[in-house]
Parts: structure tokens; C-alpha cells; sequence
């Protein structure tokens, strides 16, 4: 198992202690994480994203969709009666799920839609005016100028 020791980056950050756990947190994880439901992630814009979920089998009531200390936990459980059905092939699973993605900081989840076994979920990023980028206005200081025994001097203030 390979292990990360973010020990150089403390030297040279400040307030990134978050992020250097998450890291240590993805490096320990198991390798083989559940794969089940598929998914996909896209980023639509600058500033957006939409997670699109495999659910084929569930109804929008079977799904769940809530945001958790910076956590997106998405869960399926299926309530079909499935006791009067006899399967000759079983290929959809519509077995219980929970699928967790962390967000990162000012990210909001918008709304979910469910169309055609898929589950759409639309994410946002929506940063606090006083993180967005702005302009420094530079001023600039003028020499002043002297009258020195009848000639006009230029010195620094």
C-alpha cells in the first residue's frame, strides 16, 4: 500500500490541512472501492457540474439525494414486491446502494432530476465575493519638486 506524507507541504501553506487529509484519506482507501451504480461526472461550466447516476429498476421515490457535512450521500432502495415474479435472466440490479461524494468548499448542489434510469444531479460553485479575484489599484508616488537657490529640483518625498 503506498503512503503520502504531506509533511513538505505544511512548510509552504497555510490553512490547506483539509486538503492534505483528504489526500491521505484517498491514498487509504480501498482499492477496490463498490462500483455499483455507475456513474459519470462532467463539468458543464466554469463554475458548474452535473453527476449523472445509472438507477435503471428505481423510481424517483426509491432515491434519496442529501448533502452531509460537505458530503453528497446518494442511496437507492427498491420497494418492489418482486415475490410474484419469476426471472428466467436477472441482469438489472436493483440492489440497495450508497454512494457518498465529498464537496469541496462553496460547492451547492442545485436540484436532482430522474429521467430514463438515469439520475441527474446539477452541482455549483458559487464563490463568496471575498474570494473571488479583484483588482489592486496601484498608486503611484510623485517626486515633489523644490525650489533650490533659483532652480527647480526633483527629490523624492
Amino acid at each position: 500500500m503506498r503512503r503520502f506524507d504531506p509533511t513538505p507541504l505544511y512548510r509552504a501553506t497555510i490553512g490547506f490541512d483539509r486538503m492534505a487529509d483528504m489526500l491521505d484519506r484517498v491514498m487509504s482507501a480501498d482499492l477496490q472501492a463498490p462500483s455499483y451504480p455507475p456513474y459519470n461526472i462532467e463539468k458543464t461550466d466554469e463554475n458548474a457540474y452535473r453527476i449523472s447516476i445509472a438507477v435503471a429498476g428505481f423510481a424517483a421515490d426509491d432515491l434519496s439525494v442529501e448533502v452531509k457535512e460537505n458530503a453528497l450521500v446518494v442511496a437507492g432502495r427498491s420497494h418492489d414486491d418482486e415475490s410474484e415474479r419469476t426471472f428466467l435472466h436477472r441482469g438489472i440490479a436493483t440492489r440497495a446502494f450508497e454512494r457518498r461524494f465529498h464537496l469541496a468548499d462553496h460547492v451547492r448542489v442545485m436540484g436532482a432530476r430522474h429521467a430514463d434510469g438515469m439520475l441527474h444531479i446539477e452541482l455549483a460553485r458559487e464563490l463568496p465575493e471575498a474570494l473571488k479575484p479583484r483588482q489592486i489599484s496601484i498608486t503611484a508616488e510623485t517626486p515633489s519638486r523644490q525650489m533650490v537657490e533659483g532652480r527647480t529640483e526633483d527629490r523624492a518625498a
